[in-house]
């Protein structure tokens, strides 16, 4: 419970910070001198939500009763789900057919190198530390 608590804080710290740095990259590079209040509620609010279960989510991964590809799908599904209904409620993803496929498309192959990168840093790490402990 506490992982989860810390990892929530983190999680919702950095969507507020993203959600900061963003806007301030609209006002300074758009040259926009008024900013629409309720929009940038809705943005905010959305960033730190998608923040925070971007942080939570990778919890499946430390389940041990779980095997790599039940971790996988359990923490695709999530991260899919959340973030495509959190999306188009948002008005980030136009809610058309054609928008969902691409955007879909794009958020695969982003999660498998995301996920392959993951993995063969944790793969490298463990050859490191079994390296390490088999000299001792």
């Amino acid at each position: 419970m506490k992982t989860f608590i810390f990892r929530s804080m983190i999680g919702i710290f950095f969507g507020a910070f993203l959600a900061v740095i963003l806007t301030n990259s609209i006002v300074y590079f758009g040259e926009q001198d008024i900013l629409d209040g309720a929009l940038f509620l809705k943005n905010s609010l959305g960033l730190i939500f998608c923040g925070w279960f971007f942080t939570v989510s990778p919890l499946y991964f430390e389940n041990t009763n779980l095997h790599l590809s039940q971790q996988t799908g359990l923490h695709f599904i999530t991260v899919v789900i959340l973030y495509f209904i959190l999306a188009f409620g948002i008005g980030w993803i136009p809610f058309t057919m054609k928008s969902f496929l691409l955007m879909l498309g794009l958020f695969i192959g982003v999660y498998i190198i995301f996920w392959t990168a993951f993995y063969l840093y944790f793969r490298y790490q463990s050859k490191k530390l079994n390296a390490d402990l088999s000299e001792l």
